[in-house]
C-alpha cells in the first residue's frame, strides 16, 4: 500500500518591513548680499580702488604734469619713426607743407589769379600754409590718439590725455621746423628780421593752445565714435577754405561780393585769427588793416575756451577710454 507523504511546509517568512526614505538635511540659510555701501566700506578698508577711476581734476593735472617726460619721449618718438621707412627721412617734415603750397600756387595764385591785389603771395601763402598745416595735422592726430593706442591703453594705467597732449607736442615740433625753412624762404623774398617777428611767439602759443583743446576733445569723439576720423578730411579742407589761407579775407571784406556779417564771421573764425597774426608778424606788406578787430583778445578767448573746455570734457570721460 502506497503512503502519500505530506508536501514540505514552508518556512515562515517574515514580513518586508517597508522601505524608509531619509529626509534631506535641512541646508544652511544663504548669507545676505552685500550692500553697495558694505562693498565700497570694505574697500576702503583693505585700501582698494577702482581700476581706471577718474581722479579729481586737480590730481589729474598732478599726475599730467609727473608724466611730462612720458609724455615729451612719446611725442620724439613718433616724429623719429614716422618717416623711419622713407627715404627722406625727415626731410618730409618740412617737403609736405612746400609740395602744398606749390600745388596751391599754380592752382590759386597762377591759374585762378588770386595773387592779384595781394603784395608778397609767395610768402603770404606760405605763411598760411605752414600755420594752417599745424591745427590740421593737430586735429587729424587727437582723432586717432586713443583709437589708434587702444593696446597701450588696455595695458597700462595712465592720465589718458597723455596722448593727445604727446601728439599735439608732435605737430608743435614739425611747426617749429617748418618756420625755421618758412624764414629761410622770407630772406630770399627780402623779408629779414624785425621787432614785429616776436608777435609770432604769443600767436603760435595761443594757436597751440587752441588746436591742442579742439584734439582734446576731438580724442573722446573719436573714442567712441571711430567715424569721426573718416570725417575729418572734409571737414578740415572746408574750413582750410574759409580761412583765407589762399586768399586775402581783408581784400574779401573790401570787396562788397558778400553779406559783411559773413565776411565777419569768415575773419573771426580762430584757424584765420592765428594765420592772420603770424602773417602780420612775419610778413611785412601784411599790416594791421588786413586784421580783423579786436584781434589778440579773439585770438586768447578762442585758446583758452577751446583748451579749458576740451580738457574738461575729456577728462569726464577717463574712465570710459578704451573699454567697451
Amino acid at each position: 500500500m502506497t503512503r502519500t507523504l505530506p508536501p514540505p511546509s514552508t518556512p515562515p517568512t517574515a514580513a518586508t518591513p517597508p522601505t524608509a526614505t531619509a529626509a534631506p538635511p535641512a541646508s544652511a540659510p544663504a548669507p545676505p548680499t552685500p550692500t553697495g555701501e558694505e562693498l565700497q566700506a570694505l574697500a576702503r578698508r583693505h585700501g582698494l580702488t577702482v581700476s581706471g577711476a577718474r581722479p579729481p581734476l586737480a590730481e589729474y593735472v598732478r599726475q599730467l604734469w609727473s608724466r611730462r617726460d612720458f609724455i615729451t619721449a612719446f611725442a620724439t618718438a613718433r616724429l623719429t619713426a614716422q618717416y623711419s621707412r622713407a627715404r627722406l627721412g625727415q626731410a618730409w617734415q618740412l617737403m609736405t607743407p612746400l609740395l602744398n603750397a606749390a600745388v596751391y600756387y599754380l592752382m590759386f595764385g597762377v591759374l585762378l589769379n588770386v595773387q592779384h591785389g595781394i603784395p608778397d603771395y609767395l610768402p603770404f601763402l606760405l605763411t598760411g600754409v605752414f600755420v594752417w598745416t599745424f591745427t590740421a595735422n593737430t586735429l587729424t592726430a587727437g582723432t586717432r590718439a586713443i583709437s589708434g593706442n587702444l593696446g597701450l591703453v588696455r595695458a597700462l594705467h595712465f592720465p589718458r590725455a597723455s596722448l593727445p597732449l604727446s601728439l599735439a607736442l608732435l605737430q608743435l615740433q614739425q611747426l617749429l621746423v617748418s618756420l625755421a625753412a618758412l624764414v629761410v624762404i622770407l630772406f630770399c623774398f627780402g623779408e629779414f628780421p624785425t621787432w614785429s617777428w616776436l608777435l609770432a611767439v604769443p600767436a603760435i602759443a595761443l594757436q597751440a593752445l587752441f588746436s591742442t583743446g579742439v584734439s582734446l576733445a576731438l580724442a573722446r569723439l573719436a573714442a567712441r565714435t571711430p567715424d569721426i576720423s573718416q570725417l575729418m578730411p572734409f571737414v578740415l579742407r572746408t574750413w582750410m577754405y574759409g580761412s583765407g589761407v589762399m586768399w586775402s579775407l581783408g581784400r574779401l571784406a573790401a570787396s562788397d561780393r558778400f553779406p559783411d556779417p559773413l565776411v565777419l564771421l569768415l575773419r573771426c573764425n580762430p584757424a584765420a585769427v592765428y594765420i592772420d597774426l603770424v602773417r602780420f608778424a612775419l610778413v611785412g606788406s601784411f599790416t594791421a588793416d588786413d586784421l580783423p578787430p579786436h584781434v589778440w583778445a579773439l585770438a586768447a578767448g578762442w585758446a583758452v575756451l577751446a583748451f579749458a573746455g576740451g580738457f574738461l570734457w575729456f577728462w569726464k570721460a577717463e574712465e570710459a577710454y578704451g573699454r567697451g
